[in-house]
């Protein structure tokens, strides 16, 4: 509908007087008296297959209740005529609500009935004829799935809804790019507030965490590792099994799904909020980027973080295998330490820190993706924060798998 039309699909009211003598009845109060004189109602006569209904009182939004019992309990009691008239000489009042459940009662006559009104003021007749011209909507049937093709149908709108989230993850990469760019043409500011900020959040206070998740992990590897290798003496050779495995994969790993879950929700819960109270909207109001303001500081500090945590968390790593190691593989520190120069070089380590960044993109891209689709609940919120963190994961875990793959490919 368009502004002129809505400006004329309002309310409007056709308001009336006290009787002409302008009293109130003995023993009620001038309030009483108005709301008998407001309540609505019907009185329905018919002859010759028409039936004419005439309505009194006020068809307004407060009398919704008892103008639906008013109308259906007089229809009730006539079959249906091949005539209709609706006479409007008593109504006190009409707006948009009396005037719809008046379009309803008529279309539910059928087609085959004609209708007519009479006694209205020039002012019911406009809102009249607006509601008219709306044309009703027939409820879309429900069609049920044979149960063999219930399965088929999930798995198609799974796969429509992920191809949705690639265009829709791809348009977000595509505004984070167009906002650096701004950035580094000093087209706009840089935020290195912003930036800061969020380095302490999804950076340093990350570290104890990923620290205590490392030296576990990389314990129970070398101490499932060690029980193995004792059965062929060559119980030595868990140290070059902990060190490739620390700092190429499950390092870094073990450091992206914990920044998913730690910084990926919390990005997701703090724009989907800001959308929920319109934040964003008023950003854009004030002729603010969001996502130079909000996404591209988070996106740079993953790109900082998620390396620098990486590195932390195989360090970590190989302290827990190098205390298991001493524990049950006998095998001193200065040993270890020595076994570790030789197994390890610069293109292990690269290996797997290039990973690091695109793995971060993945994770803020996801996170900011989720976040632009929560609605206005809390249930939406809720689940869109979850969906953050099991695509993030779910998407790392595949892109670390590729690049395995790749690396194998090239001999690296």
């Amino acid at each position: 509908m368009t502004g002129s039309g809505q400006a004329e699909f309002r309310v409007l009211r056709n308001l009336g007087g006290l009787p002409a003598s302008g009293g109130v009845p003995r023993g009620s109060t001038s309030a009483d008296f108005m709301t008998q004189l407001d309540e609505p109602q019907i009185e329905m006569s018919g002859a010759d297959g028409v039936l004419v209904a005439r309505l009194s009182g006020a068809w307004t939004t407060q009398w919704t209740q008892q103008i639906q019992s008013r109308i259906e309990s007089g229809f009730a009691a006539h079959p249906v005529p091949s005539r209709l008239e609706f006479d409007l000489a008593g109504v006190t009042a009409l707006d948009t609500v009396g005037a719809f459940l008046l379009a309803r009662r008529r279309d539910a006559m059928g087609q085959g009935v004609q209708t007519a009104i009479t006694g209205a003021t020039e002012a019911q007749e406009a809102l009249l004829s607006h509601v008219n011209a709306i044309e009703p909507h027939a409820p879309v049937a429900k069609t049920t799935l044979p149960w063999l093709l219930r399965p088929f149908d999930g798995l198609g709108h799974m796969t429509a809804n992920a191809l949705g989230d690639v265009v829709t993850i791809h348009a977000v990469l595509g505004r984070v790019m167009a906002a650096a760019g701004a950035t580094l043409t000093f087209r706009a500011p840089f935020r290195g507030a912003a930036l800061v900020n969020q380095l302490d959040l999804v950076a340093f206070r990350a570290v104890p965490i990923v620290m205590l998740i490392s030296v576990v992990v990389g314990a129970i590897i070398t101490q499932q590792s060690i029980l193995q290798l004792n059965n062929f003496g060559v119980a030595i050779y868990v140290v070059d099994l902990a060190a490739i495995l620390m700092l190429r994969e499950v390092g870094l790993l073990l450091a992206a799904i914990m920044i998913a879950g730690r910084s990926g929700s919390a990005i997701t819960a703090e724009l989907g909020s800001m959308r929920m109270r319109e934040e964003l909207d008023a950003l854009k109001v004030m002729g603010v980027d969001p996502y130079q303001v909000l996404i591209l500081p988070r996106i740079i500090a993953l790109l900082i973080g998620l390396p620098f945590l990486a590195f932390i968390g195989a360090l970590s790593g190989l302290l827990g295998a190098a205390i298991v190691a001493l524990v049950y593989g006998g095998i001193p520190f200065d040993i270890f330490l020595d076994r570790l120069q030789d197994a390890l070089n610069m293109q292990t380590l690269l290996v797997g820190m290039v990973k690091a960044p695109f793995m971060a993109v993945i994770i803020g891209l996801v996170a900011t993706n989720e976040g632009f689709k929560v609605k206005g609940s809390a249930e939406s919120l809720g689940r869109h924060t979850t969906a953050s963190v099991v695509r993030s994961i779910f998407l790392v875990i595949v892109a670390d798998g590729l690049f395995a793959i790749f690396f194998a490919a090239i001999g690296v």
